[in-house]
């Protein structure tokens, strides 16, 4: 019998560093680095990262066959060159700071990478950024040919592409290039409306339903010249990021009214506006390009990938729009899913391996839980250290013990089966809730989260019963999709109610399930699967038996600021953080009510030496 093959992708030095391993093509394991740092949005080389996927398949490197970074620095490093030489001499302070890292660390990253990997003696691969985007949601999506469309901040020089994948082909046949992308007009008005690039996107995307799109004219007018194609063109003298600082110039002010927001500053009508605005002008562009790679690729079915692939609102009306028949995203759309496609690229392009897709309609990423699973054993150590006391509840009975202590309306953390990859909760290490209750979402955001309290939750509904509750027909197992809530669970709106300007619609139930619908009636779905999450599908299929309700809330078990936790120790630290009632780790139930006062008392795992 014949040794395995295995292929490791890397994704670093920018954002969200991350490692992904394929054994003989199959995607066996993934992570980002910042679930191990505790820092977030690390990137660093994911040294813990690739530890854990060696360590999950019992090898060295030097039992690789291949490792392949998922962008080309030399083509990145070109790219900030000439855009500095392009502007000079503005941007000298900008250039300064940039080039010694680039210099002394980044033009070098094969021989950094190979420093790494010990024992490894055959080449390192490098793709490029989006084309790792691209096989990353082609690869493992459930079609044996579809189109395929990427759209994010920049690569090395692309921001926007589209293709075509048939079998184990992946072909991209048109780009945009920097500086026009959607990507970094939607960062702008990031960065005007007072949130942090890079990570306050979907914060954007949340408050949009509060405000108006008045300002999309101006949008099309003055910043972004949109063309019915798809493609467009940023109008860069309002723009600060080619050689400034800022992401905005003094001619982005004058055109919306003011200087940014500050950051933590008071947000008015005019931020939740401009964030309508921008949201509208980012769907109006994604729906253009769309229909152009339709028409130009002719296939029904399409691939998304690359951070702007992230915003789900855009994503439900590309569906609703039904320019394709289906429509598959990569659930780490961003640059840690890079680390995945240069994997599957290589696998796939380089080593030309065939490609085979299972026929029944579900994809090859199995529910994306492809990270570390928690320890029991190490658990139970670090809850005795902790003087904590727990319950452990056999298996089978612990579904309906969970699905009535939600039902009493508390919040519970749950860190059970392998860790999710990718930004999204998905049930392995999310934070649970009673979608019924009218206070459930202020409670979360105000005393567990630690955020703002426009920001609204995503319900985990079991996917046999998603239609009955939602306007959608179709699985969403990476809470990627939009849909609204159906008429008949909504409350309608009293003429007092219509006439409620900004955040002043935040306290109007709208459904019976009030803590999962935002103020326009909609929800980001997860449909949630027996085949691929089965404790989880169990306690929500419980606590429908015991409430009726099919509908549970899902946020991502982390605190503002933080990662989302990784381990059973992580768990407990961020359980006796908060106003969480309970924590659930594989089958061990512990009660707030029950521990003792909580001293953090840093990492203790170097004491244990467990099998």
């Amino acid at each position: 019998m014949s040794k395995p093959t295995y292929v490791l992708g890397v994704s670093a030095y920018y954002h969200d560093s991350a490692a992904a391993l394929l054994r003989d093509g199959e995607i066996f394991a993934a992570a980002q680095e910042e679930r191990f740092t505790r820092k977030k949005h690390d990137s660093r080389f994911p040294r813990n990262a690739v530890d854990y996927c060696l360590r999950e398949a019992g090898i060295t490197p030097a039992d690789l066959g291949a490792v392949a970074f998922y962008d080309k620095p030399i083509l990145k490093f070109e790219r900030i060159l000439q855009t500095y030489l392009g502007v000079a001499p503005k941007g000298i302070a900008q250039f300064v700071k940039a080039m010694p890292v680039w210099l002394r660390e980044k033009l070098d990253t094969g021989s950094m990478i190979r420093k790494e990997f010990p024992g490894y003696k055959r080449k390192i691969l490098f793709g490029e950024h989006h084309e790792s985007h691209a096989a990353s949601a082609f690869y493992p999506s459930p079609f044996d040919e579809a189109a395929v469309l990427t759209i994010d901040g920049v690569g090395e020089w692309a921001t926007t592409t589209y293709g075509v994948g048939e079998g184990n082909k992946l072909e991209l046949l048109g780009s945009i290039n920097f500086p026009h992308s959607i990507g970094m007009l939607y960062s702008a008005f990031t960065y005007y409306t007072g949130f942090k690039v890079n990570s306050g996107e979907y914060k954007v995307m949340g408050l949009a339903p509060y405000g108006e799109p008045k300002y999309v004219d101006a949008i099309l007018e003055h910043v972004c010249e949109l063309r019915e194609d798809g493609s467009f063109q940023l109008k860069m003298e309002h723009f600060d990021f080619l050689h400034g600082l800022r992401m905005t110039s003094k001619r982005f002010d004058a055109v919306f009214g003011g200087p940014p927001r500050e950051s933590e500053g008071t947000l008015t009508q005019r931020e939740m506006d401009l964030a309508a605005s921008v949201q509208v002008v980012t769907e109006m562009a994604m729906l253009r390009m769309a229909r152009f790679v339709r028409e130009k690729t002719g296939k029904k079915n399409l691939c998304l990938a690359g951070g702007v692939a992230l915003n789900c609102v855009a994503n439900g009306k590309l569906l609703r729009e039904k320019i394709f028949d289906k429509l598959w995203i990569q659930p780490a759309a961003g640059d840690a899913g890079g680390a995945l496609g240069v994997a599957l690229s290589v696998w796939h392009n380089y080593l030309q391996q065939p490609r085979t897709v299972p026929g029944d309609g579900r994809d090859l990423q199995r529910g994306s839980y492809l990270g570390p699973k928690p320890d029991v054993e190490l658990a139970k150590a670090y809850f005795a250290k902790m003087n904590a006391p727990y319950r452990e509840v056999a298996p089978e009975e612990l579904p309906k013990e969970v699905a009535k202590i939600l039902a009493s309306e508390n919040v519970v953390g749950l860190c059970q089966g392998r860790m999710e990859f990718g930004p999204r909760a998905l049930g392995g290490r999310s934070i649970m809730g009673d979608a019924r209750s009218q206070g459930m979402q202020k409670t979360m955001n105000l005393k567990i989260k630690y955020r703002e309290s426009f920001r609204p939750f995503a319900p985990s509904v079991l996917a046999e019963d998603v239609s009955d509750w939602f306007e959608q027909e179709t699985e969403s197992p990476y809470m990627l999709l939009v849909a609204d809530v159906l008429e008949k669970h909504r409350i309608p709106m009293t003429e007092e109610q219509k006439k409620l300007f900004g955040i002043e619609k935040l306290n109007v139930p709208r459904s019976s399930i009030p803590a999962v619908t935002h103020v326009d009636y909609s929800a980001r779905i997860q449909t949630v699967h027996k085949d691929t999450n089965p404790l989880y599908h169990a306690i929500i299929s419980a606590f429908k038996e015991e409430t009726g309700c099919p509908v549970i809330v899902n946020t991502s078990f982390n605190v503002r600021g933080e990662p989302i936790v990784a381990t059973a120790e992580d768990a407990y630290r961020c359980f006796m953080r908060t106003e969480m009632d309970y924590l659930v780790v594989e089958n061990l139930i512990l009660e707030k009510k029950a521990q003792p006062e909580f001293k953090d008392e840093g990492n203790w795992r170097d004491e244990f030496e467990l099998d």
